[in-house]
């Protein structure tokens, strides 16, 4: 870290920083303490010529605002932005109780428990839903819990303002986890924001009470499909007035899905109902010190749920392999690079509409016939994209060969990798 920024481990003049908490592809957080309060902080500390390496700098004032700005009990306080010459920090709450989603790991909660935890989210997120601001990315691994067993939702890397909605009223920017995600989020034909909400937080209660995610498949178009077809069942310990919630929650349809007021009115939802919290709006502290901003890509990337610090990873399986990797190039391109590949070895190429799906045949029966290959293009943002590549068919030995020989070399021109973690270094 810059001396002009760290004197006598006091940064900016005002923060003790302490103990490393942990760090991400673009931050690091340190636990610190407020010099003029006493008050202990989570400090995240981002690079600069990270942000601006990867661009997209118009989001951020947004997306400071709705951290700002949403004042809740069960929301996570971004307390202040700072910014020096090379660095950008977030003086956060520090939550001491770690991730909902690491009680999950153990087994399905009691449901006594689970309601807890449900009301309070379902509260901070009714709260967001009536200042336009819609979460986008709702998961357990965004379920913090301090100290009291408090839930507290964070991350709002791919939240979006009311603004953002086009004259059709729907939201078009496909994004969330992939198992939580809306089918009509999947479907690219635009979307409501708080609809899209309901769905993840009906995922959530699912795994609360289950123990595991209703829609799941080692293959994410697979899995995709059952999430488009509402294709899930409940196991048989899940109370009626549980199940009957979950259905209505995870309707396929977003015009006859259940609203947030219907879910506060149901029968499950009702028991034990904790009071309503007083809550406060902040319009006057949505401002960001310094003139580079962060994005959407940068705060998704400081969780631990989307780590691509890899970027260019191959994950062993014994009979399927997967290689994913980012790039800042756009989806033309890339189809175009997998193209040439498949062109070079006499592949044949069939292509999605949307071009976001590519299938590469081989014509030559291998050792376990025609090897096949899958490319799935996700988009992070408007221009960071996430490309997934898998065999499809085909001798495993052989698909190894194709990717070291043929398909890494032709990608590494476009896949994009992160500058050496200098900026944060004293």
């Amino acid at each position: 870290m810059a001396t002009e920024e760290r004197n006598n481990g006091v940064l900016l003049g005002k923060y003790e920083l302490g103990r490393q908490l942990g760090h991400g592809t673009f931050a690091k957080v340190y636990h610190a303490r407020n010099l003029k309060t006493g008050k202990s902080v989570a400090m995240k500390m981002v690079g600069k010529e990270k942000v601006i390496k990867v661009g997209m700098t118009d989001q951020i004032q947004r997306e400071i605002a709705v951290m700002k700005m949403v004042k809740h009990p069960n929301i996570v306080e971004l307390h202040e932005v700072m910014a020096s010459k090379s660095n950008i920090y977030f003086a956060m709450e520090l939550v001491r109780g770690g991730e909902l989603f690491s009680k999950i790991a153990k087994g399905r909660l009691p449901e006594d428990v689970a309601r807890s935890y449900f009301q309070q989210l379902i509260s901070a997120v009714d709260f967001c839903h009536s200042r336009g601001v819609y979460h986008r990315d709702l998961k357990p691994e965004n379920l913090l819990l301090d100290e009291e067993g408090n839930l507290k939702v964070t991350d709002f890397g791919l939240s979006a303002f009311s603004d953002h909605i086009r004259q059709d009223g729907l939201l078009h920017t496909t994004c969330g986890t992939p198992a939580y995600v809306a089918p009509e989020v999947i479907g690219k034909k635009g979307y409501d924001g708080a609809k899209a909400d309901i769905w993840s937080c009906g995922v959530i209660l699912y795994v609360l009470l289950a123990g595991f995610l209703p829609f799941q498949d080692d293959n994410l178009i697979a899995m995709y499909k059952k999430i488009y077809r509402g294709d899930f069942k409940c196991p048989p310990w899940f109370s009626t007035d549980a199940r009957r919630l979950i259905t209505k929650m995870l309707d396929t349809k977003p015009s006859t899905r259940i609203t947030i007021a219907q879910v506060m009115d149901s029968p499950w939802f009702k028991k034990a109902a904790p009071k309503k919290p007083n809550f406060s709006f902040d319009d006057e502290s949505a401002n960001l010190t310094g003139k580079e901003c962060l994005n959407a890509f940068h705060i998704i990337s400081l969780s631990e749920g989307f780590d691509l610090s890899p970027l260019f990873e191959e994950k062993k399986r014994e009979e399927k392999q997967e290689i994913r990797f980012a790039t800042m190039k756009p989806v033309t391109a890339v189809v175009s690079k997998l193209e040439a590949v498949a062109k070079a070895v006499k592949f044949s190429v069939k292509k999605s509409g949307d071009e976001s799906s590519l299938r590469l045949q081989g014509h030559e029966n291998g050792r376990k016939g025609k090897l096949g290959i899958s490319a799935d293009i996700f988009a992070v943002t408007s221009s960071f994209l996430v490309v997934e590549v898998k065999k499809s068919s085909g001798d495993t030995l052989e698909y190894d060969q194709f990717c070291s020989k043929e398909l890494r070399p032709a990608l590494k021109d476009i896949v994009w990798t992160s500058p050496a973690d200098n900026s944060t270094q004293a």
